[in-house]
């Protein structure tokens, strides 16, 4: 059953390569996931997906969904609307959420500048 969930997360990322949506919602709704593993390569596949997971993040974001992971993500994903989205929830009345915005923002400028800490 645990590799039948991992091979799902990969055949995701392959679909989401390719424009599904769907596929990035997929990922999305494995952050949640009881599996470690799972919840490993959901991030993994939608930081490596970069602008494709957009979609499925912002949707994740508007529904308060694994707030702090998507907020770290989009850091490791580092655009200008991924910046843009992050700053949105620096001042967020859950203390958790807004530590990860500006943690977030802290690794995408990393991210930008290309240094590692």
């Amino acid at each position: 059953m645990k590799l039948a969930r991992a091979l799902s997360a990969f055949g995701k990322s392959a679909a989401l390569g390719l424009g599904s949506t769907g596929a990035g919602r997929g990922l999305v709704a494995d952050l949640a996931s009881d599996d470690e593993t799972v919840r490993m390569l959901a991030g993994m596949f939608l930081v490596k997906n970069g602008r494709r997971s957009l979609p499925a993040l912002r949707e994740a974001l508007a529904r308060r969904e694994q707030m702090p992971t998507v907020l770290t993500m989009l850091g490791d994903i580092a655009t200008d609307e991924c910046a843009e989205l992050i700053r949105l929830y620096v001042d967020d009345p859950d203390p958790s959420v807004a530590a990860a915005a500006r943690a977030a923002l802290d690794i995408l400028e990393r991210n930008r500048r290309n240094i590692r800490p």
